[in-house]
C-alpha cells in the first residue's frame, strides 16, 4: 500500500500527451455545480467593445469554443446572436444546455479546440472565455482558420482575479499557491504576449476593463471549489484548506461579503 508521500510523487509524475488531453477535458467534472453558481460573469463593456470595435451585430454566428457551462455564451445570446458552444466535458455541456434552455439559438457541441466538429467558413467570429490556456495552440489556429470566414476574427477572453489590489486577495492567492494541486502551472497569466504573437501571427488589440464579484461565504469557498487546481474532498488537507478559506474570511469580510475583483482581459484579432 502506498503511503502518502509515495501518492503524492505518483501523483505528480509527468503525463504523456494523451493523458494531458484527457486530464484537460475531465478536469472539471466534479466542478460542474460551483462552476454554474459561483463562476463570475464578464462585464457589458465586453460586447460593447465586439460592436465599437468588431463589427459585431446581433446577426453575426459565434462559436464559443470551450464554452463550459454558458456563461460566456449568454452574453452573445441576450444580443440576438447565433451561438455554437463547443465544449469536450459532457457535464458541463449539459448544464451549458440546461442554463441556455431559453435560447433558441444556441447550439450545443460536442467537440474541442482542435477539432470543432462545425462546418468550413460557417462562423464569423470565434471567442473562447475561460479556455485558451488548455488548448494545443498550432492545431487550434489551424481549427479557427478553417472555421472562420474571410473576414473572421478571434477574441480571447478571461477574467484574471487580481492578486494584491487588497489585503484579502493577498491573503487568498496565498491560500492557493499553499493548498493547490497545479495552480500555478495554470493560471491564465502564464499567457504571455510572445505566446499571443505566436498564436494570432499578425497584429492583436487588447483591452481591459474591470469587474467585481460580490459574495459571502459559501460564495467564497464555490468560487474556489470551481477551480480546477482546488483539492476535491477527498483530499487529506480539503478541511484544512476550509477552514483556512473561513478564518481569512471572517478577518476581511464586511456586513458579511467580500468582494473579489477582476481585470477582464480581452485580445483580439485576425488570424
Amino acid at each position: 500500500m502506498l503511503s502518502e508521500k509515495q501518492k503524492l510523487i505518483t501523483y505528480r509524475l509527468p503525463l504523456s500527451a494523451k493523458e494531458i488531453m484527457s486530464d484537460t477535458i475531465k478536469r472539471f467534472t466534479n466542478r460542474v455545480e460551483d462552476y454554474v453558481k459561483y463562476r463570475p460573469n464578464y462585464p457589458n463593456k465586453v460586447l460593447d467593445l465586439f460592436v465599437s470595435e468588431m463589427n459585431f451585430r446581433a446577426s453575426s454566428v459565434v462559436a464559443d469554443i470551450g464554452s463550459g457551462t454558458g456563461i460566456s455564451a449568454r452574453m452573445f445570446l441576450e444580443n440576438g446572436n447565433t451561438v455554437f458552444g463547443v465544449e469536450p466535458n459532457a457535464p458541463m455541456r449539459a448544464a451549458a444546455e440546461k442554463f441556455l434552455a431559453d435560447f433558441p439559438k444556441f447550439r450545443s457541441v460536442e467537440g474541442t479546440a482542435e477539432n470543432t466538429k462545425l462546418a468550413d467558413k460557417s462562423v464569423d467570429f470565434v471567442v473562447s472565455a475561460q479556455a485558451f490556456h488548455w488548448f494545443d495552440r498550432m492545431q487550434t489556429r489551424k481549427e479557427f482558420e478553417r472555421i472562420l470566414n474571410g473576414e473572421g476574427l478571434v477574441a480571447l477572453i478571461w477574467n484574471e482575479r487580481q492578486l494584491d489590489t487588497t489585503a484579502f486577495l493577498r491573503g487568498y492567492e496565498s491560500l492557493l499557491i499553499e493548498f493547490g494541486t497545479d495552480y500555478e502551472t495554470v493560471r491564465h497569466e502564464n499567457i504571455t504576449k510572445e505566446t499571443l504573437q505566436d498564436f494570432f501571427q499578425t497584429d492583436f488589440r487588447q483591452a481591459v476593463f474591470q469587474n467585481k464579484q460580490t459574495v459571502d461565504f459559501e460564495g467564497l469557498k464555490g468560487r474556489m471549489l470551481s477551480s480546477s487546481y482546488i483539492p476535491s474532498k477527498e483530499d487529506l488537507r480539503f478541511e484544512e484548506m476550509l477552514e483556512n478559506l473561513e478564518t481569512l474570511f471572517a478577518e476581511h469580510a464586511e456586513n458579511g461579503k467580500i468582494d473579489i475583483f477582476y481585470t477582464t482581459k480581452v485580445f483580439y484579432g485576425q488570424i
